[in-house]
């Protein structure tokens, strides 16, 4: 691992590794799921277990704006986590104000050199030039801002970019009982498809530490990534 952080991927599946209920910005488990007779009345429990999670969580700008966080809001309630969001174009400047009143801390990471996030009190703002350098990344956070564990909720070809370069250390993943299918759906880790052999190094081997049964026919499980 060296000088980087401890990077945990901490997401809500369904069985068959879906982690939307559809392939546009409408359909969401959030939204979606407490909808759904016999996936509803399990669903706390993955709320409970998130609370538990990491001090810092590392997203994406695409998902701050699909669950609302660019809207005007009133009353917000700050938490104890700091956020570490990858973003480009997707928040707007409310947005931005938002995120720096609902968190303890606010990092934006781009490459766009006029975010939204230039005008904003708060922020720490983590520039790249073209492309972003994940591998850099983690090792900024750790060494620069002392920062040794992050929990990462993103989507799926952020999640694709991560394991291909081998910045998951550990999975835990709540199964939620319940087939979504879709081939557009978007996956666990989605990205581009390997194509041969040699590129076999790029997949991510785990290792099982836990099985918890929970309730509702609601599974958690969490895996050490071995390779």
């Amino acid at each position: 691992m060296g000088e980087r952080t401890y990077n945990t991927l901490f997401m809500l599946s369904s069985l068959d590794g879906k982690i939307s209920t559809g392939s546009t910005d409408q359909r969401d488990f959030d939204k979606d799921f407490p909808k759904l007779q016999g996936v509803k009345e399990g669903l706390d429990q993955y709320y409970k277990l998130e609370q538990n999670t990491d001090l810092h969580s590392f997203n994406s700008g695409r998902v701050m704006a699909k669950v609302g966080w660019n809207s005007p809001k009133k009353n917000i309630q700050k938490i104890p986590v700091s956020f570490i969001i990858l973003d480009n174009t997707h928040l707007t400047f409310t947005g931005v104000k938002n995120l720096v009143q609902r968190t303890k801390k606010l990092f934006i990471v781009t490459t766009n050199k006029n975010h939204p996030a230039k005008k904003v009190k708060g922020v720490e703002l983590i520039f790249y030039n073209g492309k972003i350098n994940f591998k850099n990344l983690f090792q900024v956070l750790k060494v620069k801002h002392h920062i040794r564990n992050i929990t990462i909720q993103s989507g799926a070809t952020l999640n694709s970019i991560l394991v291909r370069e081998k910045l998951i250390d550990k999975v835990s993943l709540v199964i939620s009982p319940i087939l979504v299918g879709g081939q557009a759906t978007p996956s666990l880790i989605g990205g581009n498809s390997l194509q041969s052999e040699k590129d076999l190094n790029k997949l991510g081997i785990l290792r099982l530490e836990k099985v918890n049964q929970l309730k509702n026919s609601y599974l958690h499980l969490i895996y050490e990534v071995i390779t």
